[in-house]
């Protein structure tokens, strides 16, 4: 139990409540982000060569993306999308097919992992919280975040909107850089060179993309 004093302003049994611990299970939605790249690629009779083209990405680091070696972060996955011409929630999450979505806790899943260019180190697990929703612009995500001492910078498309939930998060928009708290916010251009990351262990936020 947590004492008045260890305790936020903000109402933090319910973010508890909301968020829970996101597990991060070895199978179930993690493999598909690769599968869907491959498949929109093929679709569009595009080889990796020139995907790697559209993107900038090297054709190495695609080839490991789509077979489930590398899993992109936010940033690579939206750049992606934009080179397939394809929604980025469509990417992330799938097709949904409904007006609206109403996402009870138990209901939340995970649909991703991030990890580095070498694979090896997770940066972020990140559950979809309105993958139903049919001809979305924006993804509401509930993000895992650990430590990123590589201090790799993602620029691409879009917008952002971060709350933090849990533990301190470091964030770096160009040559500014901030921790933020439970409580904290930061939205800011994705077009912008920047980093989030837990500052020790790991960290929570929700986090609200828009790609154009």
């Amino acid at each position: 139990m947590k004492s008045k004093e260890d305790k936020p302003h903000i109402n933090v049994d319910y973010f508890e409540d909301l968020t829970g611990k996101i597990d991060a299970p070895e199978t179930e939605g993690m493999e598909e982000i690769g599968n869907r790249v491959r498949k929109l690629r093929e679709s569009k009779g595009l080889s990796l060569a020139e995907l790697s083209n559209l993107t900038g990405f090297d054709e190495a680091l695609l080839d490991k993306i789509e077979k489930q070696e590398v899993y992109p972060q936010l940033g690579t996955a939206i750049r992606l999308s934009k080179a397939l011409e394809s929604a980025f929630g469509r990417l992330v999450s799938g097709v949904g097919d409904r007006l609206y979505s109403i996402t009870r806790r138990q209901e939340e899943r995970i649909v991703a992992r991030s990890t580095g260019r070498s694979g090896t180190q997770k940066l972020y697990t990140y559950k979809s919280l309105a993958p139903e929703v049919k001809g979305r612009h924006m993804e509401a995500l509930l993000v895992q975040l650990e430590e990123n001492p590589s201090g790799e910078l993602s620029v691409h498309d879009g917008e952002e909107f971060i709350y933090v939930l849990e533990g301190t998060v470091v964030m770096q928009v160009g040559e500014d850089r901030f921790d933020l708290e439970p409580g904290d916010s930061v939205y800011y251009l994705s077009t912008t060179p920047h980093l989030i990351a837990a500052k020790t262990g790991q960290a929570q936020i929700l986090a609200v993309l828009y790609g154009h």
